[in-house]
């Protein structure tokens, strides 16, 4: 039976406050990066993943680690929240999901703008003849 684990984390990124979803399910990661702006309420943040969850443009997936569902005693964990929360650092996985996110958006960019001069070109070009001709027809 596979099983699926979400989780956010909301960070400050200055200037603005950062949320990470990370989703793991069937073996694979991928990882969302958005940007909330002010520092978000905890009623703001569940009513956006009510809203917007679906809609969320999640990196490609990767392979995922293993996932332990081994019970942790609540004061450990806790303590473990803190610590983590204190010294917060991305997480390897997250940031080669939104790199390979990022890669890919920045090369659909880069096609479109080749296809858009291209085009610009061809119309240029096509003005131009327009021009020559009318030059030459003798008014």
């Amino acid at each position: 039976m596979e099983k699926s684990y979400s989780s956010l984390t909301v960070l400050f990124e200055p200037p603005f406050w950062v949320g990470i979803f990370e989703l793991t399910y069937n073996g694979r990661y991928c990882a969302c990066k958005v940007t909330f702006g002010a520092e978000p309420t905890d009623p703001q943040i569940y009513e956006f993943i009510l809203r917007n969850f679906t809609s969320l443009e999640f990196s490609p997936s990767i392979k995922a680690g293993e996932h332990c569902d081994k019970r942790i005693n609540p004061k450990r964990l806790r303590r473990e929240i803190n610590r983590q929360q204190q010294s917060f650092q991305k997480s390897t996985k997250s940031q080669q999901a939104l790199s390979l996110l990022h890669s890919e958006k920045k090369q659909l960019a880069k096609k479109r703008n080749k296809e858009f001069r291209i085009e610009e070109k061809e119309r240029i070009y096509e003005l131009k003849k327009q021009k020559r001709k009318a030059k030459h027809r003798g008014y």
